[in-house]
Formats: C-alpha cells, sequence, structure tokens
C-alpha cells in the first residue's frame, strides 16, 4: 500500500492530509513523510471509528540485552505484534505510562523507537480485540489449570496432621505467585477477557482454603502448648540445711 497525500500540510504533530485508508488487516503503515514521534494518524474503515491504538515500531539493535528488554517489557504489556518490530497496543492513558520508561531506555541505548496513535474501525477493531482476549483468556486459563494442586497440597497436609507454620508459610508464598500472576494478566486485559472470572474465582478458593489452613494450623499450635502446660509439674522445696 503506498500513502496518497493530496494537498494538506503537515503541522507538528498532527496531519490535516487525507486520512489514509486501509482496508484489510494485517495492518501495513509505510509512512512516506511523518512529523514526529506520536503523530496522530487516521485509519479509516467504511464503519465509524471505534478505537484507538498505539503503533509501535521499535529497533532495539544488536545489544541482546535491550532485545530481551523489549520483547519482556511489551510482552508484559500484552502488545500484538504485526512483525517482529512492529506491534499494538490500546491507547489508554496508563498504558502510555508505563510505555515511556521503555521507550525512553530504547533511545537511551542507541535503539528507536516510534510510537504513532492510529484509529482502527469496524471489522479491523474488533479482530485485535479478540485476538487480545484470546491472548489473555489462554493465561487466565493457566492459572485456574494450576489452582487444583494448590488446593490438593492443602488437603494432604491437613489430612495428615501437617497444619503446621512452616507449612502455612510455604502454602502463603505459593499463594502469592498466584496473585501476582493474575495481577500481571489483569494489567493486561484491556477488554475484560471472559475467562477472568474464572480466574479471580480460582484464586478466591485458594484464599480461602488457606486461611482454612491457617485456622487448623493455630488450633493445632494452641493444643500443643496445651498440653506442654498439663504435663509433669515440678515442686520446688526449700533445702534443708
Amino acid at each position: 500500500m503506498r500513502n496518497q497525500v493530496n494537498g494538506g500540510s503537515f503541522g507538528r504533530n498532527e496531519i490535516t492530509a487525507r486520512p489514509f485508508i486501509l482496508t484489510a488487516p494485517p495492518l501495513r503503515i509505510y509512512p512516506r513523510a511523518c512529523n514526529e514521534r506520536n503523530s496522530t494518524w487516521y485509519v479509516r474503515n467504511m464503519g465509524p471509528v471505534t478505537g484507538a491504538w498505539l503503533l509501535l515500531i521499535v529497533t532495539s539493535g544488536k545489544e541482546a540485552s535491550l532485545r530481551v528488554f523489549v520483547w519482556r517489557e511489551l510482552r508484559k504489556l500484552g502488545a500484538l505484534y504485526l512483525h517482529k518490530s512492529v506491534c499494538l497496543l490500546p491507547d489508554r492513558p496508563d498504558v502510555r505510562t508505563r510505555l515511556q520508561p521503555v521507550l525512553g531506555r530504547i533511545r537511551g541505548q542507541g535503539g528507536s523507537a516510534r510510537m504513532i496513535t492510529v484509529s482502527i474501525s469496524g471489522d479491523e477493531h474488533q479482530a485485535l480485540v479478540d485476538e487480545q482476549q484470546r491472548d489473555r483468556d489462554t493465561e487466565y486459563g493457566e492459572v485456574v489449570k494450576r489452582v487444583p494442586q494448590f488446593l490438593a497440597e492443602i488437603d494432604m497436609e491437613t489430612a495428615r496432621g501437617r497444619a503446621t507454620y512452616a507449612e502455612v508459610e510455604e502454602s502463603e508464598a505459593d499463594l502469592e505467585r498466584f496473585e501476582k500472576w493474575l495481577t500481571a494478566i489483569a494489567n493486561r486485559d484491556y477488554f475484560d477477557a471472559p475467562a477472568g472470572d474464572e480466574a479471580r474465582a480460582a484464586v478466591q478458593r485458594c484464599r480461602e482454603a488457606l486461611a482454612a489452613f491457617e485456622t487448623a494450623a493455630l488450633a493445632a499450635d494452641n493444643e500443643e502448648q496445651r498440653l506442654t502446660e498439663s504435663g509433669p509439674q515440678l515442686t520446688v522445696v526449700r533445702e534443708q540445711s
């Protein structure tokens, strides 16, 4: 596709020429003349505009550590890749805020990064939303898949009479990992993926099971102390001279 600009002029951080027309995914934009990063380009379809996205074009250079950093951070944000160096993210204030240090590090270490706002409508926008939701559903599904093992371990330790403080600490660490995992997924779940409710309910069951396990551990500890206190008593008598 070639950009056709008939008349108009480029002002700072805006384009007043005729909007670019993209007819079908995958989204391909080959800028011939663009002002600065954060310029706004419009993607027009037959229907009304229904979503704004950030188009990121990133080159991380030859430094391996920078490439790994970029890959991790953009995946953490839930970026949809169109090409190995081109991806899309929803245009939201929180996303822009989280992107700034990433783009800053890329540029500071010799790479290049451009962020362009595009508005996408109709079926193209919905296809992107659907892909985002599918990705998050898969991730939420991984959380749900791990929950039965957590619950089974608590049931097993309870049945063995091993409801102890040490076991509670170990289970707390496991639950903390679940909660951090769930939070990370939720932070990139921009379109409320359906599987989110199931994942949150599953982690809540873990919380409830751990709370019951803690209660059992406390009761066992109190019983142990009671038995200790009710053991043989020593009577101190005065030494006879």
